[in-house]
């Protein structure tokens, strides 16, 4: 016998995909939410995972198979991961809020920050059972074609209650024993801003320069880092989260030691003419900042470099 998806992923992009493999071996009843009514039945994916030191031959990758669903069919759905890319998440996922069970519950994992201002006041005004739960993610997954994806490294993932009803336990320990050290945070937004100081700092520049991550390393840089950290933290205080200089400036220079061999993902975006998520990073710490009469020059001037460079 087999039992109704009530997972369901939006956005089959690297990070969905990586999700949906990561829940399907653990058991859950998962399927992504398609485009269009054509996008229906089962879609054969790929995954490749992660060679360990001991691994000396190549890494097969496995073939399995997940449920695409429509829109019309969601009625048991309850929990929908939300892994598009962040400045289309509100225009994917609220045409699906009605057509979403009233119990249904809401996890954004997504780059940048922002969606989760717009999209609480819409929560909380469904009927009772509707919450919303944010999260961040640091694996390393490449998609390598349409339905095919690689892991390519381990990282923490950590998710969070923000508005509206809290996640059951049920749902909550699914999503903990299926990811990889993953953990439920009590305050999820200043996690989310510690690794918006990270993207803010290597997304923009990696762009700018056409440079891989480890080349933000050179003391040509560190000026500029300091000042994205500088202004992301003031304007974090102002938003009531407080956020410790020191180790967010420790961490963003880690990041770009670990991965200094990667291209990042608006790096890529710039060299395959796609839209960037600069809006939501350096954009989303310029808002913030006017909306309590604050600027952020170093950040406002990334973001007009990069929004030009992506004409």
């Amino acid at each position: 016998m087999t039992h109704a998806v009530d997972i369901a992923i939006l956005g089959a992009g690297a990070v969905g995909q990586l999700i949906c493999r990561q829940l399907t071996v653990a058991g859950m009843n998962v399927g992504f939410i398609g485009r269009n009514a054509l996008e229906s039945g089962q879609q054969v994916l790929s995954f490749t995972p992660l060679a360990s030191a001991d691994d000396h031959q190549q890494i097969q990758a496995i073939p399995y198979s997940v449920p695409i669903l429509t829109a019309d069919a969601l009625d048991n759905i309850r929990l929908v991961i939300v892994c598009v890319k962040a400045y289309q998440v509100l225009d994917a996922l609220s045409p699906l809020l009605k057509q979403l069970p009233s119990q249904c519950h809401i996890l954004l994992l997504h780059n940048g920050m922002g969606p989760h201002l717009a999209l609480a006041p819409l929560i909380n005004a469904q009927a009772n059972g509707r919450g919303l739960s944010l999260g961040t993610t640091s694996q390393g997954v490449l998609r390598q074609a349409p339905w095919q994806i690689k892991q390519t490294g381990q990282g923490l993932t950590q998710l969070g209650h923000f508005a509206g009803a809290e996640l059951t336990k049920h749902y909550r320990n699914a999503l903990l024993a299926a990811i990889p050290s993953s953990e439920w945070v009590d305050a999820i937004v200043p996690c989310l801003w510690q690794k918006l100081a990270v993207n803010a700092a290597i997304n923009p520049l990696t762009a700018l320069y056409q440079c891989p991550n480890g080349k933000l390393a050179e003391a040509d840089f560190s000026e500029v880092i300091k000042g994205i950290i500088d202004e992301l933290v003031m304007v974090a205080a102002h938003d009531g989260v407080s956020l410790d200089q020191s180790f967010l400036h420790d961490r963003v220079y880690q990041v770009i030691r670990l991965t200094a061999g990667n291209f990042s993902s608006m790096h890529q975006d710039i060299a395959h003419q796609r839209r960037t998520e600069i809006d939501q990073i350096n954009g989303y710490i310029c808002e913030r900042a006017q909306a309590h009469g604050l600027s952020a020059p170093v950040n406002a001037e990334l973001w007009a470099r990069v929004k030009q460079l992506a004409v």
